[in-house]
C-alpha cells in the first residue's frame, strides 16, 4: 500500500502533536531550568547564624558539665 506524504500542517491537529511528540527528546541528566549562583554579596541570615554557631568557644560543653555536676 502506497502511503501519500501529506504536510505538517495540512495533517489534523491529532497527527501533528503524534509527529511533534516523537520528535521530542530526553534531556538525560542535564536540568533544562535556568539555576543562578547566589549572590555572594548578598546577606544571608542563615549562613551567619551557622558560623556563630561553629566558632563559639566550648559554651555547649561548659554548660554540659555544669548541668552534670549540680
Amino acid at each position: 500500500m502506497n502511503h501519500k506524504f501529506i504536510p505538517l500542517d495540512k495533517r489534523s491537529k491529532r497527527e501533528q502533536k503524534e509527529y511533534h511528540a516523537t520528535q521530542r527528546r530526553d534531556w538525560g541528566i542535564i536540568d533544562p531550568a535556568t539555576q543562578k549562583s547566589e549572590n555572594a554579596k548578598a546577606y544571608n541570615r542563615k549562613k551567619s547564624k551557622q558560623r556563630w554557631l561553629e566558632h563559639e568557644p566550648g559554651f555547649g560543653f561548659f554548660y554540659w558539665n555544669h548541668v552534670q555536676s549540680a
